[in-house]
């Protein structure tokens, strides 16, 4: 592997983490680089065939180029839609930075990059004593967050780069992605986030929507910081 994996984490949930990693994906490829990714929990299933499918891992296999198997991408397949640490408790799955880490040897990846897409926000739970932070910091992931443009997102972009900061990782870029077409003020919020945030912004994403939206995001990432 080229370089260390890349967590994608969100300011929120539903702010585009998976429609970003998508993206990021196409756009690594279109540049001539293998990629693998993950999505090693999911919360929220249907049933397809008698086995859960999750939307959100299916886009990032669709996005691949190796098509591979869906349980090599999603191990943990929750089939409600509710914290994923609520969902393992009732079906009964055991959670765990060990377990996930067991699921997704992202370090014996041979592919240039490796893509770890988490669920909701960067301190989401596993378990009652660990969270997706534990998870990458046990990787020592880098880490893209991805903020979702609409009222509030400056102090959760702000709060969470302090967290990571405090979990000692590497904060490699961050993602504009605007989700939100009636966002006031838009220009000033973004220019706020660029003079706070303490790395580089390595795509801004407008409200896209259509069945070629990652495809056009894809020509929003700026690929330099994660090359160099």
């Amino acid at each position: 592997m080229a370089s260390a994996p890349f967590f994608i984490t969100g300011t929120d949930t539903e702010v585009g983490k998976t429609f970003f990693t998508a993206s990021l994906i196409g756009a690594l490829q279109a540049a001539g680089k293998t990629v693998s990714a993950f999505k090693p929990v999911a919360a929220g299933c249907e049933i397809v065939d008698g086995l859960p499918r999750n939307d959100d891992a299916l886009t990032l296999i669709a996005a691949l180029d190796d098509k591979p198997d869906y349980e090599r991408v999603n191990p943990f397949a929750l089939k409600q839609p509710i914290a994923p640490h609520i969902a393992a408790i009732q079906e009964g799955v055991e959670l765990s930075v060990e377990a996930v880490a067991k699921a997704c040897p992202v370090n014996k990846v041979t592919s240039d990059f490796c893509l770890v897409e988490g669920a909701g926000g960067w301190l989401v739970p596993l378990n009652a004593a660990e969270t997706f932070a534990d998870y990458a910091r046990f990787e020592n992931c880098e880490v893209i967050l991805v903020v979702g443009m609409k009222l509030g997102c400056i102090n959760h972009a702000m709060l969470t780069q302090a967290a990571i900061n405090a979990a000692g990782l590497n904060l490699i870029g961050w993602v504009a992605n605007f989700i939100d077409p009636n966002m006031q003020v838009q220009k000033e919020n973004l220019a706020t986030l660029k003079s706070s945030l303490k790395c580089p912004l390595i795509a801004e994403i407008p409200y896209l929507t259509g069945d070629n939206a990652i495809e056009s995001a894809s020509r929003c990432v700026k690929l330099e910081a994660l090359l160099s």
